[in-house]
């Protein structure tokens, strides 16, 4: 029989009562630090929740959420899920026409947005028959539509919904440009799963200040960056602005102790201290190189610490470390932070696992690979292919409306297929060597599938043949990381205007970036290539995409 204290639902009640007044969420601003309990939002919660099923939510409706990270997303989340309903995220970078595209496949009646996005809400709800209702989540000027603090609250009438451990808690959409998108189905058993796996794995309690820097409908951030950290009574704290000095200054202010973040992130930190360094003394620049290259002969963290004492100031004195993962990461960024004292714990994971396949943490740490498994998770490869094979209560119930794709990804006997070329090594440790999907990942961790844009390049006449493909850089401050090409063959007609190369090259961006505003600036290819023969193509008629990346890359 299914416990039902084993349920997210409940885990908001009991932090309620344990923590009462602890700070849950908080977010800088002009005015100062805007915070919300756990008593406070556990309030919110509820209000909302009885609110949302006072206009109609039923168990199992849907219930999207498009809005900046702020400390009501999370009232948000768990109004939905106490009323019974599954929460769809929206990333916020999309594209109008990718949202609404997501949202008729998702079919939700209320979107639950920030003021920020009231009027991209309000179009989409013209757009998008479902949508029902618009609530804003936090404090707004306009009175014509109802707030998180606006609605009566009606404590004596609070009502919970449990739903069943199998039953969908979010649906998480991995794309939608082609007009036919993924959602991923992740039930209350993925989530509890995840949230005791990464709890057992990271010794983060009431003691502990998070700051979140990833967008919340992110699902490493979800489930691990909220809903883990949050269950162990850490505080969470966002900043509104992510440059490097800003978010000093709220470490420092909050002494903050751990951060999830992605390979790009960690750069970008590097650079920054490494340009405060270049302001500095030639002496103290010298002395700064000696204490690194000694900093490698000492194991000890703390006596690192100690010996980049200013440096570890500007973390706030009592950082712990960086919990990475949506991207490789840069083996001498490991390096340089972990010279300093400062350990980034290296995972992996996607969409359909919940997100967290392995980690290293305490205990199990090695620089270089994505570390072990987390508890409950169990990892094979392929005997053929090497392909990383996923089982455990992490995988997740499959894709929305598409049973297709579902069987695709998870065989018979319940493995999830990651499309990852790995390697385990004798103690257990997992690398990634490469990947077999054609999905190409980006310095931040976003992820770009090729065929969604040739899908939308495609439609353009004055091409004949579109060709879109992963490349890596390898050298400067993007050395090792991806980017994303396009490979256009116009049409004879096309040439035929154009007969000068050049002028020819220049169309055809010109058409590229004209059709890219459709998708999401993370989407667009700055790389725009021109051929002057079609690409080769299978016996199916399908591109061969590695041969033309080859032949492109190489010359």
């Amino acid at each position: 029989m299914e416990n039902k204290q084993d349920n997210i639902l409940l885990m908001l009640e009991n932090r309620t009562e344990v923590l009462d007044k602890k700070i849950a969420l908080g977010i800088s601003s002009s005015l100062g630090w805007k915070e919300l309990s756990f008593q406070g939002l556990g309030t919110l919660s509820k209000r909302l929740a009885s609110y949302l099923i006072s206009i109609g939510i039923d168990r199992g409706d849907r219930v999207s959420i498009l809005s900046e990270s702020i400390p009501e997303w999370g009232a948000g989340l768990f109004a939905s899920v106490l009323s019974g309903a599954t929460t769809i995220p929206i990333d916020i970078k999309l594209t109008e026409w990718e949202m609404a595209t997501i949202l008729k496949d998702g079919q939700p009646k209320v979107l639950l947005v920030s003021s920020a996005f009231l009027e991209l809400g309000l179009k989409l709800k013209q757009d998008v028959e479902s949508i029902e209702h618009v609530v804003i989540l936090n404090e707004s000027s306009n009175r014509d539509y109802p707030s998180i603090y606006s609605i009566p609250e009606d404590a004596k009438h609070y009502k919970w919904r449990h739903r069943g451990l199998n039953t969908t808690a979010f649906i998480i959409y991995t794309s939608g440009t082609t007009g036919m998108p993924k959602g991923v189905e992740i039930s209350f058993k993925n989530v509890v799963a995840q949230v005791k796996a990464l709890g057992e794995c990271f010794d983060l309690g009431i003691q502990d200040k998070f700051l979140s820097i990833l967008p919340m409908n992110h699902l490493f951030e979800l489930t691990v960056g909220f809903l883990t950290f949050l269950c162990k009574g850490t505080s969470i704290y966002y900043s509104k602005s992510l440059k490097p000095k800003d978010l000093f200054h709220v470490m420092q202010e909050k002494q903050i102790t751990f951060m999830i973040v992605v390979p790009a992130f960690l750069k970008l930190m590097r650079t920054s201290l490494e340009a405060e360094l270049k302001q500095k003394s030639k002496l103290a620049q010298k002395y700064f190189k000696f204490k690194y290259f000694l900093a490698q002969f000492i194991p000890c963290h703390r006596l690192r610490k100690l010996m980049f004492k200013d440096i570890n100031k500007k973390f706030g004195g009592k950082f712990k470390g960086f919990l990475s993962g949506g991207a490789p990461l840069d083996i001498s960024v490991a390096n340089f932070f972990d010279r300093l004292g400062l350990t980034i714990f290296e995972g992996y994971g996607l969409s359909e696992a919940s997100p967290v396949v392995s980690v290293n943490r305490k205990g199990a740490y090695k620089l270089g690979s994505i570390g072990k498994p987390i508890p409950g998770v169990i990892v094979k490869l392929d005997p053929e292919t090497s392909e990383l094979m996923v089982k455990g209560d992490n995988v997740m119930k499959g894709y929305y409306k598409r049973p297709d794709l579902t069987v695709e990804a998870i065989d018979k006997n319940g493995w999830l297929h990651t499309g990852d070329i790995a390697q385990i090594d004798k103690k257990g440790y997992i690398y990634i060597t490469g990947r077999i999907k054609n999905m190409i990942v980006l310095d931040g961790g976003k992820k770009v599938f090729p065929e969604d844009l040739e899908a939308v390049y495609e439609k353009n006449p004055k091409f004949a043949d579109v060709c879109v493909f992963g490349g890596k850089y390898n050298d400067g401050q993007k050395s090792g990381t991806e980017d994303i090409f396009v490979a256009v063959y116009p049409t004879d007609d096309f040439k035929a205007a154009f007969p000068d190369k050049k002028d020819l090259k220049r169309e055809v961006r010109k058409e590229i970036k004209e059709m890219s505003q459709q998708v999401s600036h993370y989407k667009r290819p700055k790389n725009i290539i021109v051929v002057d023969k079609p690409f080769p193509r299978t016996a199916t008629s399908k591109i061969k995409r590695k041969e033309v990346k080859k032949e492109l890359l190489n010359q």
